[in-house]
């Protein structure tokens, strides 16, 4: 019973209340965005219909992903590392799964059902990568080359990235290989070795651009062309993005209230529950509300920062590192996305999105995060 008490007494407490209010925030723009409108005598929207099912669901995953975030907290982290290696492999082979026997949804193959819910592997994939990629760096004896990390791209990210980019999911894929670069960087690559990654993809991208593009999916083809021009494709997703791009300027500073939004429930924005829910949430919080949501991101990564500057071992450092990184680019992605700062590739926002696994992994990693900065006096036994 002491040793329950000292674990909570040590807990991160602000790491928990973030990702918690995060989420309970998710729930209820959820809630708004799916929900059917019907206008009473005053004006006002009534919030039912099938959007419960959405609301429900996303509630009994927070309680799952609460539960599993404490259950987190009784496991020393370094078990992590010691089953690095199964974790891996277990999750390519669900990757490899779901490309066979998965569930199809809009010519995508990005989810494995199971009957009672249904989850990506890719969820599950990104935790693994983390764990595994701070393991091999971890008990790495030699300095970071370009062969070292010639040969880490092939043993851990190649694979994986083109099974995902087989879903298709082009933007996991992509996030995946940026969180590759960025914790190599900050690891202690070398710098030169950044510069000259650069300068031979400058060079070498005339000549591969054509193979790259002949081998996405004509969807993912007008997401990059209507990034680059809205007017390409404006039936079509040029049109989600100046609906998010509506939806963000009419919030104003303050928004228009909470269950009064209208970009969402009258389906102007698609999307509206996953990959815009941002443009949802602004919609009725307006900038004062995007403030408060940019804060508790900007909250939670500092803290995973200063969790891997204080954590007792390289593992926990770099897998502290690896999980603020993840998580920074599926933030700055998606919120550029709703802005159309970056190309509409279908990545959810962390904690708010609706999605199960999402939220899971997402609360897996905050109960790891969370792990390493409590046993960071600890003594190896």
């Amino acid at each position: 019973m002491s040793k329950i008490f000292n674990r909570l007494l040590h807990l991160d407490w602000m790491v928990f209340s973030i990702v918690v209010t995060l989420s309970i925030l998710g729930i209820l723009t959820i809630y708004s965005a799916t929900r059917i409108p019907e206008y009473t005598v005053q004006g006002l929207f009534l919030p039912e219909g099938p959007g419960l099912k959405f609301f429900e669901r996303q509630i009994i995953w927070l309680i799952l992903g609460i539960t599993v975030f404490f259950g987190i907290l009784f496991v020393d982290y370094q078990w992590l590392k010691r089953l690095s290696l199964l974790f891996y492999v277990i999750s390519v082979l669900l990757l490899v799964i779901v490309l066979v026997a998965g569930k199809k949804i809009m010519g995508a193959s990005r989810w494995i059902d199971l009957g009672l819910f249904s989850f990506q592997p890719t969820d599950i994939f990104k935790v693994a990568f983390l764990i595994t990629l701070a393991q091999y760096l971890h008990d790495l004896r030699t300095r970071l080359t370009a062969g070292v990390i010639f040969k880490i791209f092939l043993y851990f990210v190649i694979l994986p990235v083109i099974l995902i980019l087989k879903q298709p999911d082009l933007g996991s894929a992509a996030i995946i290989f940026l969180a590759f670069l960025c914790i190599l960087l900050l690891y202690g690559a070398e710098s030169r070795f950044l510069k000259m990654a650069i300068i031979v993809s400058l060079i070498s991208l005339p000549f591969l651009w054509p193979v790259f593009w002949e081998g996405l999916k004509d969807y993912q083809k007008k997401r990059i062309q209507a990034f680059l021009s809205e007017d390409i494709d404006p039936m079509g997703i040029g049109y989600h993005i100046k609906q998010s791009k509506i939806a963000i300027g009419s919030g104003g500073f303050f928004g228009k209230g909470y269950l009064r939004g209208t970009q969402g429930p009258l389906k102007f924005l698609p999307e509206k529950h996953t990959d815009f829910i941002f443009a949802v949430f602004t919609e009725e919080w307006g900038f004062f509300g995007a403030v408060i949501v940019l804060s508790l991101y900007l909250l939670y990564m500092l803290r995973g920062f200063d969790t891997a500057r204080k954590a007792r071992d390289d593992f926990g450092r770099i897998l502290a590192l690896g999980i603020v990184v993840l998580t920074g680019l599926y933030v700055f992605i998606n919120i550029g996305m709703t802005l159309g700062l970056t190309p509409v590739v279908g990545i959810p926002l962390p904690f708010m999105s609706y999605g199960g696994s999402a939220l899971l992994s997402n609360f897996i990693m905050a109960g790891i995060l969370t792990n390493i900065r409590m046993r960071r006096f600890e003594i190896f036994h």
